[in-house]
């Protein structure tokens, strides 16, 4: 079956994708640099997105933002649009100092989250890195490949998400790592301290969703 592709997305509303030149890929990173990881399919990229990604930059007080527009979800059954479009719908929303649009998943040529990290871990030595992700993931957590050595290999913070405050915080992932949890206090030094280590980010709540936005394609 071929797969669908509709046009990308962002902001809420249906925009145009780039007709010429690339997406960003500035991966040149220097020991000592904090870079938040911000994995997804991004099908469509949102305000939402936008959200988690600035609020962590903010936060953490992170060099840069790497946006790992990832191949295909392994957890969801319906296809993802193609790469090329979604890359260019991230360009397009996160076009902004510090924004990193990368296909490094599709090049490596994996779909696990911690094989991911691990090639990075090895490319870029002394660099330090922190996994991003939706309160709306935390949840959920649980269900991906190797989710303990993830938690165990790379701090994480966590951005809330409107309707999943409740259940992350309930997620089994905060029930095991609970002594791991940094404090509002610690947080510029989550991405230099040693896994496992995360953070819950509370912040203003941004309503949009892939889901809602493909639905009103």
């Amino acid at each position: 079956m071929a797969e669908r592709r509709s046009s990308p997305m962002a902001r809420g509303r249906l925009i145009s994708a780039p007709k010429s030149g690339r997406p960003l890929r500035n991966e040149a990173l220097a020991r000592g640099m904090k870079i938040g990881l911000f994995g997804g399919s991004f099908d469509p990229p949102h305000t939402g997105h936008l959200h988690v990604a600035e609020a962590a930059r903010r936060r953490l007080g992170l060099d840069r933002i790497w946006w790992l527009v990832s191949p295909q979800n392994p957890l969801k059954d319906r296809p993802a649009n193609h790469l090329d479009t979604r890359m260019a719908a991230v360009s397009a929303l996160a076009d902004r100092p510090g924004m990193v649009i990368s296909d490094f998943e599709s090049r490596l040529g994996c779909n696990r989250t911690i094989d991911l990290v691990r090639a990075l871990d090895r490319l870029y030595p002394g660099v330090h890195f922190v996994w991003l992700m939706g309160a709306d993931n935390l949840k959920s957590f649980h269900h991906w490949g190797q989710w303990r050595e993830i938690f165990e290999s790379i701090p994480i913070a966590v951005i809330s998400r409107p309707h999943d405050a409740v259940r992350a915080r309930l997620a089994p992932a905060v029930r095991m790592y609970a002594h791991a949890r940094i404090r509002e206090q610690g947080l510029a030094r989550l991405p230099l301290r040693k896994a496992p280590a995360w953070t819950y980010l509370t912040e203003p709540l941004d309503w949009h969703s892939s889901t809602a936005l493909r639905a009103r394609s």
